[in-house]
C-alpha cells in the first residue's frame, strides 16, 4: 500500500461498510490437528504444511474477508531465537498470503504481535532487544511488501511508542490493535484514552481491539470518538488458547449477534480473533449485508 493513496480504513467507513478482517490463524491450525511449538507458536506450519496456510487464507476471503493476515504472529526474532530466522519465516509467510491473493482487491496485513507473550504483565528482556525485535520484524515485512502491518494483542506502552515512532518516521502504514484488561487499561497499566491519544499523533491507518470477550467492547464503544479509524476482532476461545484442545464458545451465528450489537458505531473494520474460524467472517459479511 502506499502511503500516498487512500487510506482503505477512512473509504470504508465513509461509505458506512467496515473492511472485513479475516479470523484466527493459530487456533485454527490447533483445531485442525496442529501442535504448538512454545514461543514459535504455529510458525512451523508455513514449511511443514504450506497448503494447509494457503487453504485458510483462501477460505477466509471466500467468506468475504476483504483484509487477510500473515503467519507471522510468531516469526519475530525474540520468539524464533534469531534474527535471520525471522526474516526467512517472515517471507515464507507473506508468500503463502500472496499465492492466495493474486489480483483480487484483497489486502495483506503483516501481523506483528507483542516480542514476548501476549498475556505477559512483567517484561523478561531488555528495552534493547525489545526494540530490534519490533525494528526489525516490521521491516521484513515491509521488505516483503505487505500492505500494511497489524501490529496486534499490543498491550504494553513501550512495544507501542516503538511501533509507532518506527512506522510513522519510516512512512510505513500500520495499525495498532490494543489488547485491553476488563477495566480497559493496558497491561502496562495506561488508560484506554490516554493510549488512542498517543497513537492518533503518528497517523495510523485505524486503531484496533482485539483478544477481549465480549463485554468491554460495549464500554469502548461509548467511549470511542467517530472521528477514529477504529476496527475490533473478539477472542471466541473457551478457557486458555494454551489448551491442548480449543473449543470455541461464540458460535457463527452469535458472533453476528455481537456485531450487529455493535453496528451503530462507524466502525471502519470488524473481524475476529481467537477461536474464530471462516464462517464467523462469514456471519459478519451477514450483517453488513444486512
Amino acid at each position: 500500500m502506499n502511503s500516498s493513496e487512500l487510506n482503505p480504513f477512512t473509504n470504508a467507513k465513509s461509505k458506512n461498510r467496515p473492511l472485513i478482517l479475516d479470523g484466527a490463524m493459530g487456533s485454527l491450525l490447533q483445531q485442525k490437528g496442529f501442535k504448538s511449538s512454545g514461543s514459535s507458536w504455529m510458525t512451523k506450519v508455513n514449511s511443514e504444511s504450506p497448503e494447509t496456510i494457503i487453504s485458510i487464507h483462501r477460505d477466509y476471503i471466500n467468506s468475504g474477508a476483504n483484509i487477510i493476515t500473515t503467519n507471522t504472529f510468531r516469526t519475530n526474532p525474540t520468539a524464533l531465537g534469531d534474527i535471520d530466522i525471522s526474516k526467512i519465516e517472515v517471507e515464507k509467510a507473506v508468500s503463502l498470503a500472496k499465492s492466495v491473493v493474486g489480483d483480487e482487491t484483497v489486502l495483506i496485513a503483516g501481523s506483528n504481535a507483542p516480542a514476548e507473550d501476549c498475556y505477559q504483565k512483567e517484561r523478561t528482556i531488555s528495552y534493547k532487544i525489545l526494540k530490534e525485535n519490533h525494528i526489525n520484524h516490521i521491516d521484513f515485512l515491509r521488505d516483503n511488501d505487505v500492505d500494511f502491518i497489524l501490529n496486534e494483542t499490543q498491550s504494553h506502552l513501550d512495544e507501542i511508542e516503538i511501533i509507532c515512532k518506527h512506522c510513522s518516521i519510516n512512512s510505513i502504514p500500520f495499525v495498532v490493535s490494543l489488547y485491553l484488561n476488563d477495566n480497559l487499561k493496558l497491561l502496562s497499566g495506561e488508560d484506554f484514552e490516554v493510549v488512542i491519544k498517543f497513537i492518533r499523533k503518528h497517523n495510523p491507518l485505524a486503531i484496533g481491539i482485539n483478544c477481549i470477550p465480549p463485554a468491554p467492547l460495549s464500554k469502548i464503544v461509548k467511549i470511542l470518538d467517530e472521528s477514529i479509524n477504529f476496527g475490533f476482532y473478539i477472542n471466541c476461545i473457551k478457557g486458555s488458547q494454551k489448551k491442548s484442545k480449543i473449543e470455541c464458545s461464540i458460535s457463527p451465528t452469535d458472533y453476528g449477534k455481537i456485531v450487529k450489537e455493535n453496528i451503530k458505531f462507524s466502525w471502519s473494520f470488524i473481524g475476529a480473533c481467537c477461536g474464530s474460524s471462516p464462517e464467523h467472517i462469514n456471519e459478519i459479511k451477514k450483517v453488513l449485508d444486512g
